[in-house]
């Protein structure tokens, strides 16, 4: 019979922790403190990030502040000052000079801008709809002849278009700057993309069974689901046509049919010979400015998922 000493000298005692060793507390003090290097990595990075934001916003902020400066303000060199900070009078002096020509400026730009670029967009959005989705004898070869579209300059065919243009009577018309930017090589690439990424073969299927013809499955299905690339195509052609200096250049003699970008250019013309245009062209190119800010802000959520299809599969 064995005895209760004998027994519990042989039960085994409890297991406990195992006792930390030297290497392990050095991993984990590792762990649970970052390297310094990292601290500083960290720190070179933003540091580069807030510098190149401030060189960014600079010349934006010098555009607003000089806004509100009159000819002498302009001239000595003050314009980067905030004192006498007054816009409205400035405004008021732009929208009245020459009968509010600033004003017609700013709606043909409009016109030229939002027009051109969404009837572009959807140009080009169908183009690589039908790239992508139908076959056809020789689209790869005519999909390498618009590809080689977006290797020439559009300076280049100015001439060209307004031979054309001069031929077909359009010269010194609206249509002769809208019609050129409604045809985008790149967007119709990049729609492409977009529709081998978001329109599923299937979807279609489904909607010719139900009956649904070509054109009311495009419209119905296709342009919905590829909508980020219909947005991404017109924020760049917008912002194109928006800028665009030359063409008009080219096409347009009538001042009433300038867009902003010729308009402001021949007011900055005049400025040695009259230094009152400064506070003009100043206060027009700020203004001029926020098409572009409203247009992305308010399209950024469809834009950023445009800029990101395709990046995960």
């Amino acid at each position: 019979m064995t005895s209760p000493a004998t027994t519990s000298a042989e039960t085994p005692a409890p297991a406990g922790p195992a006792p930390r060793t030297a290497a392990a507390a050095a991993t984990v003090r590792t762990k649970a403190a970052p390297a310094p290097g990292r601290w500083l990595s960290k720190t070179a990075v933003n540091s580069v990030l807030l510098l190149s934001a401030v060189y960014t916003l600079f010349p934006l902020v010098w555009l607003v502040t000089a806004a509100t400066k009159d000819t002498g303000g302009l001239l000595s060199g003050d314009a980067f000052s905030f004192e006498g900070f007054d816009l409205g009078h400035n405004l008021s002096e732009l929208a009245s000079y020459n009968d509010g020509v600033y004003l017609r400026w700013y709606l043909n730009s409009l016109l030229y801008a939002g027009g051109g670029a969404l009837v572009c967009a959807l140009i080009s959005t169908a183009a690589g709809y039908a790239f992508d989705k139908y076959r056809f004898r020789g689209k790869e070869k005519l999909f390498g002849v618009v590809l080689l579209g977006v290797l020439v300059p559009s300076t280049a065919l100015a001439l060209p278009m307004y031979l054309l243009a001069s031929k077909t009577g359009l010269v010194n018309t609206y249509w002769s700057v809208l019609v050129p930017v409604l045809v985008n090589p790149f967007g119709v690439y990049l729609s492409r993309v977009f529709s081998a990424s978001h329109i599923p073969d299937e979807a279609l299927e489904a909607a010719r069974i139900d009956g649904a013809g070509e054109l009311r499955a495009f419209w119905s299905i296709g342009l919905r689901m590829v909508m980020p690339g219909f947005v991404t195509v017109f924020l760049f052609q917008f912002t194109a046509i928006w800028n665009n200096f030359f063409l008009p250049l080219v096409m347009l003699s009538d001042q009433k049919l300038f867009p902003l970008s010729l308009g402001l250019y021949a007011w900055n013309s005049n400025t040695h010979a009259e230094p009152s245009f400064y506070p003009l062209v100043v206060t027009g190119s700020l203004l001029a400015v926020l098409p572009l800010v409203v247009a992305f802000v308010a399209l950024q959520r469809h834009w950023k998922a445009g800029l990101t299809a395709g990046s995960v599969k």
